[in-house]
């Protein structure tokens, strides 16, 4: 990879998340509102304070106009960026660079999306092209091929793994119930998700993200200036982005079973931060559910287990909250929903309260000066024709 990283030269001293909720009663305009006085808050700064914006949305608003006329910005640059589901992380991603950079000493990345009353029950896939080379499926019947693929290559009976999606399901909405800002805040039992029509091969609706309105925001400086705003700054060890070249949807070989884009990303990520083993320095992860088959081959993707061992891992509780490392402690996409442009600053909030130890009683990870890094993924596209970001925080320098 041709990154150098920025370890440990960016600090993250503020943080805001709205309810991810169906906000019938708010626009667009009161949810930046409502994340950008919440994050300046915690800061302790004012909006001029701020030198530079950058702005993450899917189909909120298409320039600077979207955040700059709500918070009333006078002079102020500010940028709009998307990049399919990893919107969000783009945003903070190079609101981090510019000040790595030293090209400004205070930025805010914030990440919007309000889709529930614009007449889509979802953000429309692209049109397919005509050249006959492009998917033209939902991504819910993209996902679902990785089941049967899974099943096959690994040799584990379908039924079986069928169950093990389930439990995914089950645990992020088991930890989605504790979590007062999540849509679905109610506990599903893995039988009867089971149990359910299915929408697309063998998922049902509970095996996909909800879809959602909200807000998130964080303040980025420089690593030597963040106890001015903050005792407890989270520290930036690594920023990976990687965008494939969508040829599994034309390579013969390609099964399903993994999203390389993804692997690429944490193996970068994990160069630049010096980690050699994620498994034995990571004390959280927040990972990209968009479905649950997706969180089953991330595991392996990420380097959290070995090929064809993620299945068996889930149903061990490897990565329940009490477990050995807890993924998506806070419901994830699947309970916590997904506002696109919000969702992968949504994904760093749960870092940022779970490694300061803020998360509190009833959902707080277990820490230790071993373990004390946190992982963010996200992804955007389908299997085969995909965007992945990877990042790596953690409280302390060094």
């Amino acid at each position: 990879m041709s990154s150098h990283g920025i370890k440990d030269k960016v600090a993250i001293v503020a943080m805001s998340c709205t309810p991810f909720r169906e906000h019938w009663d708010k626009g667009v305009d009161d949810l930046l509102i409502d994340a950008a006085q919440g994050v300046l808050a915690t800061a302790g700064m004012a909006k001029d304070d701020v030198d530079a914006f950058w702005l993450g949305t899917a189909s909120s608003g298409m320039s600077g106009l979207t955040l700059s006329q709500p918070l009333k910005l006078t002079g102020k640059p500010v940028t709009r960026v998307e990049n399919y589901c990893a919107t969000g992380s783009e945003a903070l991603r190079q609101a981090a660079y510019a000040v790595a950079s030293g090209a400004y000493d205070r930025a805010m990345a914030i990440g919007v999306e309000k889709v529930k009353d614009s007449g889509y029950q979802g953000l429309n896939a692209a049109p397919a092209s005509h050249d006959g080379t492009r998917r033209n499926l939902t991504a819910a019947a993209m996902y679902s091929l990785v089941l049967p693929a899974y099943a096959a290559r690994y040799g584990v009976d379908e039924d079986e793994l069928r169950m093990v999606v389930a439990r995914i399901a089950e645990k992020n909405h088991r930890n989605g119930a504790l979590n007062p800002l999540a849509q679905f805040r109610r506990e599903m039992p893995a039988e009867k998700i089971c149990e359910m029509a299915a929408v697309a091969g063998r998922l049902s609706v509970f095996d996909c993200a909800g879809v959602a309105d909200g807000a998130a925001a964080a303040i980025v400086v420089p690593a030597e200036d963040a106890h001015r705003y903050c005792d407890n700054p989270l520290y930036i060890k690594s920023l990976s982005f990687v965008s494939g070249t969508g040829g599994g949807l034309i390579d013969p070989d390609y099964d399903y079973t993994t999203f390389p884009e993804c692997q690429m990303a944490g193996e970068d990520a994990y160069r630049q931060a010096g980690i050699d083993d994620p498994r034995s320095s990571l004390a959280m992860a927040e990972v990209h559910d968009c479905f649950t088959p997706t969180e089953l081959v991330l595991m392996e993707d990420l380097g959290f287990c070995e090929r064809g061992t993620a299945w068996k891992e889930v149903l061990a509780g490897t990565f329940e909250r009490t477990g050995d490392l807890p993924v998506n402690p806070d419901g994830g996409l699947k309970a916590f929903g997904h506002p696109v442009g919000a969702s992968g600053l949504r994904m760093h909030y749960e870092c940022w309260l779970q490694l300061r130890g803020q998360a509190g009683p009833d959902r707080q990870i277990e820490l230790s000066s071993r373990r004390n890094h946190g992982l963010v993924h996200n992804l955007g596209g389908y299997p085969g024709e995909m965007v992945s970001f990877v990042s790596i925080l953690a409280p302390e320098l060094g």
